[in-house]
């Protein structure tokens, strides 16, 4: 399984619209920030065990992608952080974490 790179305030609103039939799993991504590098691994690792197939994965590059980022923030209601992970149930935040709390084994506990 493996996730979609979002760049487009469009392409997160038809994500965000689709919560409503098929829970979202949003990760905020630091391409500077050693912490979100490893952040990056652990929700890899994740995804390459037995990930829900329920949900929908995506990431976003807060800093190539900042006006996406902002909106992500806006819509969730969720202060911005990177690395940072965001799940979403019918449009709204049900979980989220950021930082070194970002591991396979905390996204497993949630979503699994």
């Amino acid at each position: 399984m493996s996730y979609k790179e979002i760049t487009s305030a469009d392409e997160w609103n038809t994500l965000f619209d689709n919560s409503t039939d098929r829970p979202l799993v949003i990760f905020k991504h630091s391409t500077t920030c050693p912490v979100s590098a490893n952040a990056l691994q652990e929700f890899n690792n994740y995804l390459d065990g037995a990930p829900r197939e329920d949900v929908e994965y995506a990431l976003v590059k807060v800093i190539e992608s900042r006006p996406v980022s902002n909106q992500i923030a806006e819509d969730t209601a969720v202060k911005h952080e990177s690395p940072q992970i965001i799940y979403i149930d019918k449009k709204a935040k049900v979980w989220t974490a950021s930082h070194w709390s970002v591991t396979k084994a905390h996204i497993s506990a949630v979503l699994d």
